[in-house]
């Protein structure tokens, strides 16, 4: 039975659509539809656009034209329902294409529903109630199972069930490292089989008479063993072995390598972790860095926040003053970020191209958007002339931040995606401020707007 504390479900969020039709005025009044619905909007009007921010965003739901500039509405449903990340989120093509063989090829392509032009407005907003409940109802018990999947999947310890006469029933990935073969082969294997004595003998003894006290006292809890690998060689690693309630006898074993934090550490000082251009911390650093953040904020309770920040206009700063400026220029703000990133737990980085993150670790909502606010003047101070600009005289930046405590059935990304959806907020209100969401559910711009 699930313990109480894990079943508790996270806040509802607004669910995020995206629209994607080169028509003005069927853009307009879709996004006044889905406005009034209570729900947040993104637009695209090429096909380009639109995979790319399904890619980032992650919206709950796509509205798409079947007639686009550059991609048919087919190609791009097919691209969608190809791709990992975004072949799950429904599509409903609305299109003046009505004909049986034009509705029959868009549900061929995955496409959950299909609405005729000209659209009437409680159909649609029906569909999309329809669709968003669907996909509710259908993927919540299948978004907790993947999520524990992912859990065990991205441990660093092996995990393994061992059934009462002491074989292997299960294995996850990085157990295979710890033994050095694949868990096909792995299942079934009598655990004793795969140590060295004196353990070997001592869990053996504790699987024919678990009641033994004695075995139970030297096998039970963790312990120091030595593991044989295939080829001969021998791994010392702590063993932990604990039952697990449920009506089956089963027992957890956990496996963890005590030369792992020496090992990490020295892979760290070789890895490149560093942005060459900008001297802070590169994508690689932050993604490690994140991951162990994140790990620590599950165990601790406390909130982990996230700043995006991505340079107005930089593309017509480039073209207009050149790359060796453009360059000058991210390195320029990335001295500002990291001036403010300035505990242990804080971490500047570079995420590529003309985007910046801030990971900030124990850090409440209104604190990280604070921040935000003084790294956005800062890169404004900075005063360096941008001619290209539509928001300002001078280089400025849109600044997206998302706060969560998570738990073990969070997805490490939606950190991610929460700050990037605030980040293309502040982009759609104008640039040159900085937005957050809000409690997961709503967009709140904290402070800026278009420089005089």
């Amino acid at each position: 039975m699930m313990h109480p504390a894990l079943a508790l479900a996270a806040p509802a969020r607004q669910s995020a659509i995206l629209i994607v039709d080169d028509a003005p005025d069927s853009v307009g009044l879709l996004q006044d539809m889905m406005r009034q619905q209570g729900y947040q909007t993104f637009v695209a009007s090429t096909g380009k656009r639109a995979l790319d921010i399904a890619q980032r965003v992650q919206p709950d739901l796509i509205l798409l034209d079947v007639r686009l500039p550059d991609l048919d509405g087919l190609e791009i449903c097919r691209r969608l329902k190809r791709a990992p990340d975004t072949a799950h989120i429904p599509v409903i093509f609305i299109t003046e294409c009505g004909e049986t063989d034009d509705v029959v090829a868009g549900f061929d392509t995955g496409a959950a529903d299909y609405i005729a032009k000209p659209v009437r407005m409680a159909e649609v907003c029906a569909r999309v109630r329809a669709q968003l409940r669907l996909r509710s109802s259908s993927d919540s018990q299948k978004q907790q199972a993947e999520r524990l999947q992912l859990v065990v999947d991205g441990m660093d310890e092996g995990l393994m069930l061992v059934d009462a006469s002491g074989c292997i029933a299960f294995a996850n990935p990085a157990s295979e490292g710890f033994l050095a073969q694949p868990r096909n082969l792995l299942v079934g294997r009598p655990l004793y089989d795969l140590l060295e004595p004196p353990a070997a003998h001592d869990y053996a003894a504790f699987f024919a008479n678990p009641s033994n006290e004695h075995a139970a006292a030297r096998c039970r809890g963790t312990r120091e063993v030595l593991l044989r690998q295939p080829d001969g060689a021998l791994r010392a690693i702590d063993m932990g072995l604990s039952p697990m309630a449920g009506d089956e006898t089963l027992f957890v074993i956990l496996l963890h390598d005590i030369t792992h934090h020496k090992q990490s550490e020295t892979a760290l000082q070789h890895a490149a972790l560093v942005d060459p251009l900008t001297r802070i911390a590169n994508r690689r650093h932050f993604d490690a860095f994140l991951e162990k953040e994140w790990q620590r904020a599950i165990r601790n309770g406390q909130p982990l926040s996230l700043i995006v920040i991505d340079v107005d206009h930089f593309k017509g700063y480039n073209d207009s003053l050149g790359h060796a400026a453009g360059d000058t220029c991210l390195q320029a703000i990335a001295e500002a970020l990291q001036s403010h990133a300035m505990r242990p737990t804080d971490l500047a980085a570079r995420y590529g191209g003309e985007e910046f993150v801030v990971l900030l670790a124990d850090t409440s909502a209104a604190n990280a958007a604070s921040l935000g606010e003084t790294i956005r003047a800062h890169i404004e101070r900075l005063a360096m002339p941008n001619p290209r600009a539509e928001c300002a005289s001078v280089v400025t930046a849109s600044v997206g931040v998302a706060c969560i405590v998570p738990t073990l059935f969070d997805d490490l990304r939606s950190l991610f995606i929460s700050a990037d959806r605030a980040m293309y907020e502040a982009k759609a209100r104008g640039r040159n401020q900085v937005v957050m969401l809000q409690a997961g559910t709503t967009l709140e711009t904290v402070r800026g707007g278009r420089a005089p």
